[in-house]
């Protein structure tokens, strides 16, 4: 999920290029691999939009646009358009900001309150096509006070709204003249950030100069050229043969790289996890007792140690075991033989295959995962060979999202999600049973628990922060209970950069990377070594 809910590749679309594609990204001033002032990376997805109205730059790094704060590399917020954090109320109902002056936008306009209320309010808008409004939940309006001051009004105090303000800020004298589920913002953005958009070649790049206005300074890489390469072992050779200066790679292929002495191989932590949904929909995965065996049974260390080379650790839940919102006591240790003791227990007796069958019923059910997805293939191959062991049939196929979405409310999926910012931003959308039915990425397992509902509310609407562990230990501790879903790893995400720009840095990451996370999160600040 991204940010909100959990996402086979969050909002991004998967397209693939043949290995000739970008092979020349000199286009529009763009420059090529190799160049002092010129990047090449290679990245595996592309947004569906880049129209902030619709969700592109919510969590903020956008490179197009800003929001009021941004994050630096500690994750810590930090003004951007704002002149410093807001000020709020001692009721924690309204958030004050003063923004900065003489901002402009790419096109020359000038960037004012006005801009900011139309973006937040555009995308609460009914007839705006926005999968993430719910994140905004708690804003109840936001006015203009002047040219250089905005405040937010919220419905009740919502702990992380400065969170929020990441988001990125559309231009009002573009977007308000547009369609704005359809109009050119989508594909040609203006924006205030400090790159602005040659061209998108859907599918196959996205090509970027320097915004040499940039209210933070003209940037040091002039030329910015995003690869889209769905392939991994494309994307290793590429930057193997010099077509590109970095790329993300899978663990198995970033090892390859170890012996190069003119690549850097950096490891970013991420919230990023690979999960197993278990739809309620489904007579085997939704049953509570398979799910409880399910958890036990499957051996997450196997998987953090041969899939991901020791480059992750095991999933107990969206939240990674080594951040302060974990719930100690409830890690789930590999235990086969409690997995059939649960089993029999609940009456799935095995038959003369080895698969349980409970009246009438086969313990038998199709596990989907992206088609092309290397990683996800062998956490699904990997989680069958587990439950197998337990007497549970699970049948892995491989479809696109046309394919595997309409059946998401019957079919368990290998899906993934993590968002490192606040555990309101993942497990809302993920657990409450009011995102049930919505057939969107939002509560893939369809999971409905009246002690889960209550506590996210408790955690989202409280301001204090005991209340909130304790609102969010709730959650996990019922996560064992009935595990609507079998977390198996948390991903650490690996890139491989040319060693020609120093010393580099990564942030903690998301479930969505590489885009605008990664190495190039501050690609803008980059410097050619000496």
């Amino acid at each position: 999920m991204r940010g909100a809910a959990i996402r086979g590749a969050g909002a991004l679309a998967a397209l693939a290029v043949g290995a000739a594609a970008c092979s020349a990204p000199g286009e529009g001033g763009s420059g090529s691999a190799g160049a002092d002032d010129s990047v090449v990376v290679g990245i595996a997805y592309e947004p569906d939009t880049l129209s902030p109205l619709l969700g592109y730059g919510k969590d903020g790094n956008a490179k197009i646009f800003d929001g009021l704060l941004t994050h630096d590399a500690d994750m810590n917020l930090k003004p951007a358009l704002a002149t410093g954090l807001p000020e709020k109320s001692a009721d924690g109902l309204t958030y004050t900001f003063k923004l900065r002056k003489g901002v402009k936008f790419s096109d020359g306009k000038p960037f004012s309150s006005k801009d900011v209320v139309y973006t937040y309010e555009t995308i609460l808008d009914k007839k705006t096509n926005n999968a993430y409004k719910t994140e905004l939940d708690a804003l109840k309006s936001v006015e203009a006070k002047g040219e250089d001051e905005v405040v937010f009004h919220l419905k009740y105090p919502y702990a992380p709204f400065a969170e929020r303000t990441v988001h990125a800020i559309a231009p009002e004298h573009i977007g308000a003249k547009q369609d704005v589920n359809t109009g050119d913002l989508t594909t040609k953005p203006v924006g205030t950030g400090p790159y602005e958009l040659v061209k998108w070649s859907k599918g196959e790049k996205l090509t970027f100069k320097a915004n040499p206005d940039y209210w933070g300074g003209a940037p040091k890489v002039k030329n910015f050229t995003m690869a889209i390469i769905k392939d991994d072992d494309v994307r290793a050779t590429r930057l193997r043969s010099g077509d590109l200066d970095g790329a993300i790679l899978p663990p198995n292929l970033a090892k390859t790289f170890a012996g190069d002495k003119g690549r850097k191989t950096y490891e970013a932590t991420s919230f990023d996890y690979r999960v197993v949904t278990l739809p309620t929909g489904n007579k085997v995965a939704g049953d509570t007792d398979i799910r409880r065996a399910l958890d036990v049974a499957v051996d997450r260390k196997a998987m953090v140690d041969s899939i991901l080379d020791g480059a992750g650790k095991e999933a107990y839940g969206p939240v990674p075991t080594d951040s302060e919102w974990f719930t100690k006591g409830t890690e789930r240790k590999h235990d086969l033989k409690q997995a059939e003791k649960i089993l029999d227990e609940a009456g799935w007796k095995k038959g003369s295959d080895g698969i349980r069958e409970k009246d009438g019923v086969r313990a038998s059910f199709p596990l989907w995962y992206l088609s092309g997805d290397k990683l996800r293939q062998d956490h699904a191959l990997a989680y069958a060979s587990d439950a197998k062991k337990a007497g549970i049939e699970v049948k892995v196929q491989a479809g696109t999202w046309e394919v595997i979405q309409p059946r998401m409310d019957r079919d368990a999926v290998l899906a993934g999600g993590g968002a490192p910012a606040d555990p309101d931003f993942d497990q809302f959308t993920m657990l409450h049973s009011q995102f049930v039915g919505g057939n969107d990425f939002n509560n893939m397992g369809f999971y409905e628990n009246p002690a889960v509902d209550k506590a996210l509310e408790k955690g989202r609407e409280s301001d204090d922060k005991a209340e909130r562990k304790a609102a969010y230990d709730t959650v996990q501790r019922e996560l064992v209970k009935n595990p609507g879903y079998t977390f198996l790893t948390h991903i650490d995400h690996m890139y491989v950069v040319n060693d020609s720009f120093g010393e580099l840095t990564t942030q903690v990451e998301p479930h969505d990377h590489g885009f605008a996370t990664g190495p190039w999160w501050n690609v803008e600040d980059w410097q050619p070594k000496k």
